[in-house]
């Protein structure tokens, strides 16, 4: 059992006025027979931006979770400003100082900036005293919000803000940030990076959870890393290259993947969309206006944007989920395919694979093999006649992708939802690309992956374009896109940018037109 006593704690009786903010000493959380955390020890900093790295599955979230009172532990001891600390839910963690901004923001569109503020703290009305008390924390952090606009109204950086805010007008000693870069454009990210500085200067500590090494060696002063479970070391960021942390990190060889062969632009294009207004299955999403987007055979298209721009409603009209009126305003190889659907457009080459793994792209509750019928069951063989399966090619099929794409399970018959999110995805997008696809769509293939993951998914498509596929790649992750593509485009308020060379682009330009901020070139 988790006890906390003097006599197993030296470092409960330390000083208030020590250095160390947390101590987690020897620290294992089980899942069964299952050790998500083992004997974990990490010491955070006053003033420290101390960053947690591993790859998925390594036992970030768990060991956060826990310091932020949502997991209870099995063993070991934590220690905060030298006071003995086991918090029994997040509310007693932040009552005492601990406070935490998730990588999925828990604000609600339909509310203001100042609503959804006084929601985050117990007993505070949205009234003008609040208004002034977070107008001065904003001063005091350079954080630039308006209290009246709606949420829905606000870009994924000012969603950010909020959430940031919130939580400090609770007056945090300890921040955690679960990847709180991945939907910023860089100018957002340098703003971030200025506010946690700050924060840093008045001696609060910072975990900074991160998949972007560069990031975490241009920022953190300390970088625990993790990997099955345990510590395997701690280092001075600063000190290491991107690749010696990535190694460290994944026990391997570690190298970026980038695209060699850039593909002649070609006059006449694989895939090609051209529509005026474009209005989207549900109120939430954003009206496409002026709609371009042509892909030629062996091209790698990208297409930026912050989340919640239109992206959701360019791949709906990709794929086929969203058909339109004119089947003209769609050509696959020249032929009219604007009005058909999603079945339809698979049969003739069109295959795509939505950023939604569980419940969009798969059955969390179905077993792999029975995931392969979704998609595949036309082009593989599997349905024997309309209405009767071959169970056999089925998991024959499933077993190919995890055998190619280098999936770890225990089996075919493992299901969906007992993937980690790196493996699931691998399975997904191996389903897809080995269906031969003539044009490949994929939304986001790499949110929420590992380093390791991410240079696997990235070779694959890689791969699929070289071999004559067109590839649209719609992303928010700004190295990825400069990392793969040919060319790039990108969403703002449901308007499309022209496109540009990717050779062209540079991260301030692209996040520039992530901005509705036209570049030249």
């Amino acid at each position: 059992m988790f006890v906390l006593t003097e006599l197993n704690s030296l470092a409960e009786r330390a000083s208030a006025s020590s250095k160390q903010r947390l101590g987690v000493c020897d620290l294992s959380k089980y899942f069964g027979n299952f050790a998500a955390n083992k004997n974990i020890s990490v010491s955070i900093d006053r003033g420290e931006i101390h960053a947690l790295l591993g790859e998925n599955g390594a036992g970030k979230s768990t060991l956060v979770k826990i310091i932020y009172g949502i997991l209870k532990p099995d063993y070991g001891t934590m220690v905060l400003d030298g006071l003995a600390y086991l918090p029994v839910n997040p509310s007693h963690a932040r009552s005492h100082g601990v406070g935490m901004v998730f990588q999925h923001f828990a604000v609600f569109d339909s509310m203001t900036v100042l609503e959804n503020i006084a929601l985050g703290l117990d007993g505070r009305m949205p009234d003008q005293a609040l208004g002034l008390e977070i107008i001065y924390l904003c001063e005091r952090y350079r954080l630039q919000v308006e209290l009246g606009r709606r949420v829905s109204d606000l870009s994924a950086g000012e969603r950010q803000r909020v959430e940031i805010i919130r939580v400090l007008m609770q007056d945090p000693s300890l921040l955690i940030l679960d990847e709180p870069t991945s939907v910023l454009t860089p100018q957002e990210r340098e703003e971030l990076f200025g506010t946690l500085r700050r924060l840093s200067d008045e001696g609060r500590s910072i975990i900074y959870i991160s998949h972007k090494l560069d990031e975490v060696r241009v920022l953190c002063d300390r970088a625990t890393l993790l990997r099955g479970g345990s510590v395997i070391d701690v280092v001075d960021p600063r000190q290491e290259s991107t690749k010696s942390l990535g190694e460290k990190m994944i026990g391997g060889r570690f190298s970026e993947t980038k695209r060699n062969k850039i593909p002649e632009e070609s006059t006449s294009p694989r895939l090609s969309i051209r529509a005026g207004e474009i209005v989207p299955k549900t109120d939430q999403a954003l009206i496409l206006r002026e709609v371009y987007v042509s892909v030629a055979a062996g091209s790698i298209l990208g297409v930026a944007g912050v989340s919640g721009n239109g992206q959701e409603t360019l791949f709906d009209v990709l794929s086929g989920e969203l058909r339109l009126v004119n089947p003209e305003s769609m050509l696959l190889d020249g032929q009219p395919i604007g009005d058909l659907e999603v079945e339809a457009r698979r049969d003739l080459g069109l295959l795509s694979a939505p950023e939604g793994r569980l419940g969009h792209a798969c059955v969390p509750e179905l077993t792999l093999w029975e995931n392969v019928i979704l998609t595949a069951r036309n082009t593989r063989g599997i349905l024997k006649s309309k209405y009767l399966v071959n169970t056999a090619q089925a998991k024959d099929f499933a077993a190919e992708i995890i055998r190619t794409f280098d999936v770890r399970t225990s089996s075919v018959n493992a299901k969906a939802s007992s993937l980690s999110g790196g493996n699931l995805q691998k399975f997904l997008i191996g389903r897809e690309i080995l269906g031969n696809p003539k044009v490949f769509v994929v939304s986001n293939p790499t949110w929420g992956v590992d380093a390791k993951a991410q240079q696997f998914v990235h070779g694959q498509l890689i791969k699929l374009a070289e071999s004559g596929a067109s590839v649209i790649l719609i992303s928010q992750d700004i190295d990825e896109l400069l990392a793969i593509t040919d060319r790039i485009c990108a969403l703002c308020h449901g308007q499309l940018s022209r496109t540009h060379a990717t050779a062209q682009m540079t991260p301030e330009h692209l996040g520039a037109l992530m901005l509705g901020q036209e570049v030249s070139g």
